[in-house]
């Protein structure tokens, strides 16, 4: 699976490094032309033949190179969500039993000065950081601070 999708992306990247280098080509030529010309109607014709067209050249390498990059990408995280999903469970799933048990339970709440929501102490969000303090009750009444997703905490009245 790989190894067809990242043969199919090589070949745009190469384009786009192609059209870059042409383009920079023409560009200098271009240049190169106007350079010895003294008057302005005799340096329209290097204009329009070589700077343009190769700075058209340049735009559409950079977005060959921008569509392969993604592409590769792309191809990368498709490779690892299929891996990811054929991967297959070790412990108490295999046996058909569902552990459920909760990420969190300690009845202590935490916030993180700044933060929008509160936590309980064992939360993975909040644990050993020492910026975390308790939950200051004005803030929690006023609303300003929500219940984490990861460990909903129920709110404790005082």
């Amino acid at each position: 699976m790989r190894t067809a999708r990242l043969r199919t992306v090589h070949p745009v990247l190469w384009a786009g490094w192609a059209a870059l280098a042409a383009g920079a080509v023409l560009c200098v030529l271009g240049w190169y032309g106007v350079s010895g010309e003294r008057y302005a109607e005799r340096q329209l014709p290097y204009l329009a033949s070589c700077t343009v067209p190769g700075a058209a050249l340049i735009i559409a390498g950079a977005v060959l190179l921008t569509h392969g990059r993604n592409a590769l990408a792309a191809a990368r995280v498709e490779e690892l969500y299929g891996l990811l999903v054929t991967a297959e469970p070790t412990g108490p799933e295999e046996s058909g039993q569902t552990v459920t048990a909760p990420l969190a339970v300690s009845g202590d709440l935490l916030m993180v000065p700044g933060g929008t929501l509160w936590h309980r102490a064992d939360c993975p969000l909040v644990a050993g950081k020492a910026e975390a303090v308790p939950v200051d009750s004005k803030l929690m009444a006023s609303g300003e601070l929500g219940p984490c997703p990861i460990c909903e905490p129920a709110e404790e009245t005082d």
